[in-house]
């Protein structure tokens, strides 16, 4: 199994996804191959006494697309970025995933431009694993596009509940509509919109309307929201996750003699709540809906995180998650199906 990774345009630079992919194929049985610039990418390999090793390749790309570029302009005109290349390695079945932590503007341009959709699939969405108190919640779509209409909300529940079952292992996931309050008339019109539709979609277990303190709380396993709400709700989480750590720590730091000695008799235990909240343990997000498993990672994902990423991809390729979400995509219940023929209903297929 091939794993092409994007190593450039990120914000450390390439060092630490060169190390990730070092520390990766020590891990799992996979090869990487290494897209950017190639005399950078061979004097980090020499750096990581790695230069030799049989599991890890070199594929140049003389150009990179930045965080301020726009995307879509940046994938059409820039055909030898890294990202590009790499999402060509993937089309032409040179690659089995594709994991990149640049622009994801660009990585989802990429995508659609060079990969293209799961035949059926309307717009692809971002599934990110967010921890909660009893094992993990799937947010999408969490930043692919910022808008959203009630076909793509079906589909997101669709192919999150795939996610759920194939890669976090549960059975008949939850789902959840994002919202305001539990009650059915509650929230803006996409969300009321969307309530009867899911209720209907025989492919999914919706359990109805979810507030934001749901995802943590365990009680929902797929939460469905626009691209634009689920992007805030995931920066936030991310946020907060960082600062209760930061707090813990001050408290210990200023806490004086005793807060330094409870600290030491429960340190244990504040690393293994670390490591829950730590988003580098989860790798990264998978953009669902296109032709082949390709994962977003972080901006500012280190090594460690790139590894778990490349985990990840593997566990995607092995699972098959593509062919699962083409096969349910293709029985999905028709809007037709469920709503009658009237003005009201041509205005939500609009």
């Amino acid at each position: 199994m091939k794993i092409a990774l994007d190593v450039m345009g990120t914000d450390y630079g390439p060092s630490e996804l060169v190390l990730g992919a070092v520390m990766a194929v020590k891990e799992y049985d996979c090869d990487v191959v290494l897209v950017g610039d190639e005399p950078t990418i061979r004097e980090l390999l020499k750096k990581y006494k790695a230069e030799d090793n049989p599991h890890l390749f070199v594929k140049h790309a003389s150009q990179v697309i930045g965080m301020s570029e726009h995307p879509g302009i940046a994938v059409k005109t820039k055909k030898d970025a890294s990202i590009v290349v790499a999402t060509d390695l993937l089309r032409n079945k040179k690659c089995d995933a594709l994991v990149s932590s640049g622009s994801t503007g660009a990585a989802v341009a990429a995508a659609l431009f060079h990969l293209g959709r799961i035949k059926g699939v309307s717009r692809p969405a971002i599934a990110t694993p967010i921890p909660n108190l009893t094992g993990t919640t799937v947010l999408l779509d969490s930043g692919a596009k910022v808008d959203a209409k009630p076909e793509h909300m079906i589909q997101n529940a669709i192919m999150g509940s795939i996610y759920a079952e194939l890669m976090l292992g549960i059975k008949n996931p939850r789902v959840g509509l994002l919202n305001i309050g539990e009650e059915e008339t509650k929230g803006n019109e996409l969300a009321l919109t969307t309530y009867p539709l899911l209720q209907r979609e025989k492919l999914i277990h919706f359990i109805g309307n979810v507030e934001g303190r749901d995802i943590n709380k365990g009680t929902v396993d797929v939460v469905v929201c626009d691209g634009f709400v689920g992007n805030v709700v995931l920066k936030f989480a991310e946020g907060l996750a960082t600062a209760i750590v930061t707090m813990v720590k001050g408290a210990v730091l200023n806490g004086g003699i005793l807060a330094k000695l409870g600290a030491l008799l429960i340190m244990p235990a504040l690393r293994n709540l670390r490591k829950t909240l730590d988003p580098e343990a989860y790798g990264g997000a998978l953009l669902l809906g296109v032709r082949a498993p390709f994962f977003i990672c972080h901006g500012s994902s280190k090594a460690r995180a790139i590894k778990s990423a490349i985990g990840v991809a593997v566990h995607g390729v092995r699972s098959d998650i593509v062919a699962r979400i083409a096969d349910d995509i293709a029985n999905q219940t028709k809007l037709d199906e469920v709503v009658p023929q009237t003005k009201e209903s041509q205005r939500i297929r609009m």
